[in-house]
């Protein structure tokens, strides 16, 4: 140890002592959501940043000793180190949170959440798409508001895969073994300082799973990872990567999750007083629930009833094929010997998940959350609707309209996708406080009140900016020996950052239709390369690599980019990650979005892209058909829970003719400045109407008051969080 400094965290090495703090803020998420802690980490090295991924762990292991010197010499630096400390500290030590503030007595009652990805930030590759951003939302909001939350999930040791596109436009996956000591997660040991464990029986032995911490803000995030000595080669690696295809990997992955996660809880201490499951793939955690109630005594019947009443699931999926099921032969062959803890025969086990349809029978794992759940959600008000047809059968005896699943929509954390300029433009205008009252509608009165000239500005640098990372991108390809130099045209090379700019980034799949807008490709070419008026497209998104449809999906719409009569303004970006969804979500102008009817449970991309100023052109499917109202943005055909449902040709023709006749030549429209004020206009309205809403601090004080709450209060009596040993410092 130097006399200058003290050892830092998980061998980051010596900071000098008056910035030894910067591997503390390290290792706590809330960097991510707040862009003071990430500047401060550019500011030592810009160029490193950048080449770390953002992953301020990595950064720290890298620097280089003299730099660390030299900015602890910097007053400038000092200053903004320690005003970012205090803020940080502020924020950890503050106990008049919002929920202790609305519910003192239920501060220390543990909600359990649990997902099979998180979406938290590019440098924790451990996400897939809506569903893990979606959960790294809910998890940074549930900190911010003081919930008493623990996250459950995994740690991937080849994450999602990398993304890349041959001169073909055939997705390639690559998969890259993650080096954890360069991740923001920390192990967990036990007493005796070794890595704690926890263990599940699967078919003729027993598998390890150890634990990871994640710090975000003021609650912690666990995750397992199987790849521990001791178990089988296949086992190491069934925590390798994001859903898998193969059946009884798949299958031996949710029982980790599942009953490995419940186990997990116990070993660190936890008592949880709720339950949430984010979609199925957790659900084995109710079994192991009952069966703990059941080795304490109670009969199945009982232990399944003290399950179902503080357990809430919520599902994500509107089509039965998006939904986890297995044979009943092979879960009968993963639990002939559990069973039997829960005093039950082989029958009355498969019932709890058993799911009827034409062609047979299967286990389903949304069938037995429904079943050990007391209280569900869909994420929309039209997937409600979708929900309660899809699942009727499990309550036959009721009408449609009483199936016992309500709708809780999507939001966003507006923290973590809200452009720096932008927030610094609503900190001008915006009443004091404002970032605590996002979900207030009076706060976002004040967007009418924002000079139109201020507010384009900002709009306009956005979208430099997101050009300027795009032509930084296609020279970094360029720079490669395996690409042609079409595929740098298809990349993105010639963008114009003054052209009007749609955006369509999403996971791939067919029901999402990013082919509608091309369907008549000579007619979009005359939009793209209208004299003085162009218009660019944007397309990014990785489809699962074993959905070959969408696949070739992908490859129509990359083929199509590199065709050189679209001008260079027809782009896909491939391997697109959060980094990239941040870029164009704050920088396009209209974000587009063209699914099946009645097949988007919510989306939350177009409600980031509102907030920062984008207008949604979209089919009024998911949120967007609560969201819009007529001014805010461009519906494309009608309501999709009443309207017949129409043919592709005609949503088509509604699409490309919004275009022609309102789009364009509304963003086209500029007054003597060059300020096109009736769509700045429409930005404001959007911003003022679809902020507050469509934010995860109205989503999570919902889940709350509608499923937290009953499910807390029905616990009993107050359980107080654990100061376990177990955990890391």
């Amino acid at each position: 140890m130097q006399p200058d400094g003290r050892a830092a965290p998980a061998g980051l090495g010596t900071f000098p002592r008056r910035i030894e703090r910067l591997g503390e803020l390290a290792y706590n998420l809330w960097w991510t959501w707040n862009p003071s802690a990430q500047r401060l980490f550019r500011r030592i090295d810009e160029s490193l940043w950048e080449q770390a991924g953002h992953n301020p762990v990595y950064f720290l292991r890298n620097i280089k000793r003299p730099l660390l010197n030299a900015v602890a010499n910097e007053r400038s630096f000092l200053e903004q180190y320690d005003q970012v400390l205090a803020t940080f500290d502020a924020y950890l030590a503050a106990e008049q949170t919002w929920f202790a503030g609305e519910h003192a007595d239920l501060v220390r009652r543990p909600i359990a959440y649990f997902s099979s990805e998180y979406g938290l930030h590019e440098s924790l590759p451990i996400y897939a798409g809506g569903l893990g951003v979606l959960s790294g939302d809910h998890l940074k909001q549930a900190s911010d508001l003081g919930l008493p939350m623990v996250g459950v999930g995994f740690l991937y040791t080849r994450g999602y895969f990398r993304q890349r596109i041959s001169e073909d436009g055939w997705q390639e996956a690559l998969y890259e073994l993650l080096d954890f000591n360069n991740l923001p997660v920390r192990p967990v040991t036990g007493r005796d300082g070794t890595p704690l464990t926890v263990s599940v029986n699967l078919p003729g032995r027993d598998v390890a799973a150890r634990l990871w911490q994640v710090r975000l803000g003021r609650l912690s995030l666990y995750l397992l990872d199987s790849n521990v000595e001791g178990n089988a080669e296949a086992d190491r690696e069934l925590t390798s990567r994001l859903y898998t295809s193969e059946l009884e990997q798949r299958l031996s992955q949710e029982i980790v999750l599942g009953i490995g996660g419940v186990r997990a809880l116990r070993a660190l201490g936890y008592n949880p007083t709720a339950w949430h499951l984010n979609e199925g793939h957790s659900a084995f955690a109710l079994l192991e629930r009952a069966r703990e109630y059941v080795a304490a005594g109670r009969t199945f019947a009982e232990a399944s009833q003290r399950v179902r009443e503080t357990t809430l699931f919520t599902t994500h999926t509107p089509v039965p094929a998006g939904n986890d099921e297995f044979p009943l032969w092979v879960v009968e062959k993963f639990f002939s010997s559990y069973w039997g803890e829960l005093g039950l025969e082989r029958d009355s086990f498969l019932d709890q998940g058993r799911n009827r349809q034409a062609w047979g029978e299967s286990f389903s794992m949304p069938v037995l959350a429904l079943r050990l759940s007391s209280r569900a959600n869909a994420v929309s008000e039209l997937h409600g609707h979708v929900a309660r047809r899809m699942w009727h059968a499990l309550w036959p005896d009721r009408d449609e309209s009483q199936v016992p699943i309500t709708h809780i929509t999507n939001g966003i954390h507006s923290a973590t996708w809200l452009a720096r300029q932008m927030g610094a433009l609503f900190d001008r205008h915006l009443p004091e406080g404002w970032r605590e009252r996002v979900d207030d509608p009076l706060v976002w009165e004040a967007v009418r009140r924002i000079p139109d000239s201020e507010l384009w500005a900002v709009r306009k640098h956005l979208k430099r900016k997101l050009v300027a990372y795009i032509r930084e991108r296609t020279r970094r390809l360029w720079l490669t020996d395996h690409v042609h130099p079409v595929q740098a045209l298809a990349a993105g090379a010639l963008l114009d950052p003054y052209a009007l700019t749609i955006g369509f980034a999403r996971r791939f799949a067919t029901y999402k239709r990013a082919n509608l807008i091309l369907s008549d490709f000579d007619r979009l070419l005359r939009l793209l390369n209208r004299p003085n008026t162009p218009v660019q497209i944007i397309f990014a998104g990785k489809a699962h690599p074993a959905d070959e449809p969408a696949k070739r999906l992908l490859q129509e719409v990359y083929r199509l980019a590199k065709r050189a009569e679209c001008g260079g303004r027809l782009v896909f970006l491939e391997d697109y990650d959060l980094n990239l969804a941040r870029y164009l979500v704050q920088g396009v102008d209209v974000w587009l979005n063209t699914p099946l009817p009645r097949q988007e449970a919510s989306g939350t991309s177009g409600q980031k892209a509102a907030l920062n100023g984008g207008l949604n052109l979209s089919v009024l499917d998911g949120w967007w058909r609560e969201g819009y109202n007529g001014r805010n943005g461009w519906a494309i055909g009608e309501d999709g829970l009443t309207a017949p449902e129409a043919p592709p040709a005609a949503e088509a023709t509604a699409l490309y003719e919004l275009l022609e006749n309102e789009i364009v030549p509304l963003y086209y429209k500029r007054s003597a400045d060059n300020v096109p004020g009736e769509w700045v206009a429409r930005i404001k309205e959007s911003i003022r109407t679809l902020a507050p809403h469509f934010s995860t601090q109205r989503m999570l004080k919902d889940y709350l008051r509608e499923l937290y709450l009953p499910a807390m209060q029905l616990a009993g009596g107050a359980q107080p969080l654990p100061v376990s040993s177990s955990s890391p410092s």
